[in-house]
This record gives structure tokens, C-alpha cells and sequence, in this order.
């Protein structure tokens, strides 16, 4: 029975603009709006904390404005922070530009939440009931990887592993990857993250392939999340075939984040007592809510996501 979100991941400041077009190369576009947040991993933690469940962040944070507006958004969602700040380094950001289609494109500047290192790590211990979460973000610093890759070790067999590899899986050391997958009991990706993985042909083969493979190499009984936007998202395990899990059509306003909020709403619909596919179904949801809203952490409430579900039905 997961009990708390233990979140290994980046928080970064997320510089959102909304944008008519991406200019082209060397151009200008004036944007018609902008939102300063605290944003990367923080997505997946506030939509958890909201729907509930106890959350701490174990990863890193840096010293400066950056630093301080993403502490305050930990603390606005009662999120334990386990880490002290970094001295002379401040948090990273990412600039999100968001177009008329609701497409994102990014740009990251690392920080400290870069330097994730072992000797920081060595105090932080799983309890029992811990949902232990990564991103593939943090396999692509080499100071967090090493950190990362070492707890895992050391992590009780009970523990769960959720892990989202993120837009940039292609760039992670395979070895590395293949280290995180053999823990891991969830692996949760959108539909383009599963093709780069897998390069299989549509999402129901990329789950069959991923589920496939953690249950050859990994953990029995590991489960594999395929997001398809708006379709929703596919449910798999090694001995079936995936189940589609539908979404939820909504007015698309912006999908920063939905990914992150699918995540974290996923992990806390699963320790509120939720079976895999209601859980999933919570999280369609829950992701649906989030992209009717401008900004990087639109995840809804417990009774937010009631009363929608409540009407759907």
C-alpha cells in the first residue's frame, strides 16, 4: 500500500509564454501572455499532495530567486523538503513556449538541481509504503545518475518505483536506463516516449513491448502507463493484452504539465485504495482538468476532481 510520494526528480522554475507561432530561426513573436511557476517535478508532486497524499522531495535545490520561488511553491502544497539549499547556485528553469495549438516547446537551463550528489543521498531512506518516483531528467546529469543509480541499490525490495522517462530518453545512457527499468514496478510515458523506447509501430505495440520487457528484466507484476493525449492512456502488463483506458474530451488550453499531473494523480488514486485501471481512469481525468488551464501546475483538487468525474458519469 503506497503511503507517501518520495520524489527523486528535478524542480526547476518553468518560464511559460504563450505564443501565436514558434518565430522562425532568427525571428521575433510577441507573446500574448506569461506565467512565472515553479515547474518540473514540482507538476508531479502538487497534483499528488492535492489529491491527498503525503509528498516529500528528496532532490536537490539551489540558493537565489529561482530557489526561493520554487520553495514556496513546495511549501504552498505542504511539501517536505529533505534537502538543504545549495550554497552560490541558484535552481534551474526551463523556458515553455506554448503555441495557439497548445503544442509546447522547451529550452532547460540546469541549476542546482543538476548536482544531486550520493553523500546528499545517503540520509534519505525509504519507508515502508513509499512511492519512490524518478525522472529521466535526472539520469542525464551525471552527478544525479551516479546518486540515483547508487540508491536504488539500496532500496528495500517492498519499495515501489515509478519512473517517467521523459522527452529526452533517447539521450539517456542506456545502461543507466536499463538499470532504473529492472527496478521499476511502474513506467509511465506518453505515446512518442514509448516509440523512442521501444521503436514500435502505435502505442498498443509499444506497451505490449514495454510491459514485456520489464517482466523479462525487471520486477514481477510491473505495470507500463502509454499516454495518448486526449485518447486517454493504455494499461500494461506482461500477461495481457493493454487495456485502453479512455480520456476525456475537454476544451484544450494549454498541456504543460498534464503529463506530470496524469503521474501524480495515477500514484495517489493507487493509495487511496484504486485498482490500476480506475487509477488510470482518475488520472485521464485528472490530466483532462489540467489542460482546460493556463500554466505549469494546474492539477486539480480531491473535490475538483470529484465533481468532475461526478458529472461525466
Amino acid at each position: 500500500m503506497i503511503r507517501r510520494l518520495l520524489y527523486l526528480g528535478n524542480v526547476v522554475v518553468d518560464i511559460v509564454l504563450d505564443v501565436p507561432a514558434l518565430p522562425g530561426r532568427g525571428g521575433d513573436v510577441l507573446a500574448h501572455g506569461s506565467l512565472l511557476a515553479p515547474g518540473g517535478g514540482f507538476n508531479v508532486m502538487a497534483a499528488a499532495a492535492r489529491q491527498g497524499l503525503p509528498v516529500t522531495y528528496a532532490g536537490a535545490h539551489g540558493t537565489g530567486p529561482f530557489a526561493g520561488l520554487a520553495r514556496a511553491g513546495l511549501a504552498a502544497e505542504g511539501i517536505e523538503v529533505l534537502q538543504p539549499a545549495q550554497p552560490d547556485l541558484d535552481t534551474g528553469f526551463v523556458v515553455s513556449m506554448v503555441d495557439d495549438a497548445a503544442e509546447r516547446t522547451f529550452v532547460t537551463s540546469r541549476g542546482a538541481e543538476a548536482t544531486l550528489t550520493a553523500a546528499a543521498l545517503a540520509g534519505v531512506t525509504a519507508r515502508p509504503g513509499d512511492a519512490a518516483t524518478l525522472s529521466g531528467y535526472g539520469l542525464l546529469h551525471p552527478s544525479n545518475r551516479g546518486a540515483l543509480l547508487g540508491w536504488l541499490t539500496r532500496l528495500p525490495a517492498p519499495a515501489t518505483v515509478v519512473f517517467d522517462p521523459g522527452p529526452l530518453v533517447t539521450s539517456i545512457p542506456p545502461d543507466a536506463l536499463d538499470q532504473v527499468l529492472r527496478r521499476a514496478d511502474w513506467l509511465t510515458c506518453n505515446a512518442r516516449e514509448a516509440a523512442a523506447l521501444t521503436g514500435a509501430d502505435g502505442p498498443p505495440a509499444a506497451a505490449r513491448a514495454l510491459a514485456g520487457r520489464l517482466a523479462r528484466h525487471g520486477r514481477r507484476g510491473a505495470g507500463v502507463l502509454v499516454r495518448t493525449g486526449p485518447d486517454g492512456c493504455l494499461l500494461g502488463f506482461s500477461a495481457t493484452e493493454p487495456l485502453a483506458v479512455p480520456g476525456f474530451p475537454v476544451a484544450e488550453l494549454d498541456s504543460s504539465g498534464a503529463g506530470d499531473t496524469h503521474t501524480g494523480a495515477f500514484i495517489a488514486a493507487l493509495a487511496a485504495g484504486a485498482d490500476a485501471a480506475e487509477a488510470a481512469r482518475q488520472a485521464n481525468a485528472a490530466a483532462a482538468i489540467s489542460v482546460t488551464r493556463r500554466g505549469p501546475a494546474t492539477a486539480p483538487t480531491t473535490t475538483e476532481l470529484a465533481q468532475f468525474l461526478s458529472a461525466v458519469s
